[in-house]
């Protein structure tokens, strides 16, 4: 039997949007607007500050939506006092059981403006079992190098079908894009420039959905719903397993 699912990259900037106020009702719009399936986040606080008032991002959407969900943290401060633990990173929701989930911080690596990681998660789709990857990548080159190369063999050492979401910050046909592309398939190929940032006059693409090379890629776009949720666009696939 051939299934459909929606898939979902979003950069939600700690639900901060273009008019710097935080709003996850914004976020959760934006993906009801698509009715996404599964959605890889980043740039998610839990209980981080003041700034995002010390809430569970994850959860939060999680609850809002009726979804299942995990968090991976990139970045863990420890406090004594009544904050307890402080963290920052990916996040993924899913309509579908999640099975599986493992962390991989990129501590191996020095650290460049913030900490990043990369989050593991198998989902159950009736039968078969997806590995979901999200990731939010470095700017500095050598760093964004190690990273890809590092995402790149925890994707060779799945046996499963793989599906990889975030924000690279890369261009397409870049070092690091053709790295990924070799291994998974880019869900935006041939379809234009679909530009994710900035939200409100794309110029770039740094958000992507890489899928295994047999998966049948429906559609791919830009979702521009609510231009003024974040600071990226979230970018949406429509993936046949």
């Amino acid at each position: 039997m051939v299934i459909k699912i929606r898939l979902l990259t979003f950069n939600i900037h700690h639900g901060k949007g273009l008019d710097r106020k935080v709003n996850l009702q914004r976020i959760s719009h934006v993906i009801k607007s698509v009715n996404a399936d599964v959605i890889g986040i980043n740039e998610v606080d839990k209980n981080f500050s003041n700034r995002s008032n010390y809430v569970d991002q994850t959860q939060c959407l999680a609850d809002e939506l009726q979804f299942h969900c995990v968090f991976g943290p990139a970045i863990t401060i420890t406090e004594k006092g009544k904050q307890g633990i402080r963290q920052y990173g990916n996040a993924l929701l899913s309509r579908f059981p999640i099975i599986h989930t493992q962390n991989y911080p990129f501590d191996f690596l020095p650290s460049v403006i913030e900490d990043r990681a990369l989050l593991e998660t198998d989902i159950k789709i009736d039968s078969k079992r997806i590995r979901f990857f999200v990731t939010h990548l470095s700017f500095a080159p050598f760093i964004h190098k190690k990273q890809t190369e590092y995402i790149i063999s925890k994707v060779k050492e799945s046996k499963h079908m793989s599906v990889l979401l975030g924000d690279w910050n890369m261009r397409p046909h870049s070092k690091s894009w053709r790295k990924v592309s070799a291994q998974l398939k880019d869900a935006n190929a041939g379809r234009g420039s679909n530009y994710t940032f900035p939200s409100r006059r794309p110029k770039l693409r740094l958000d992507y959905i890489f899928v295994s090379k047999d998966v049948n890629v429906l559609e791919a776009h830009p979702v521009t719903f609510d231009v003024s949720a974040s600071d990226h666009l979230a970018y949406q696939a429509v993936i046949e397993i």
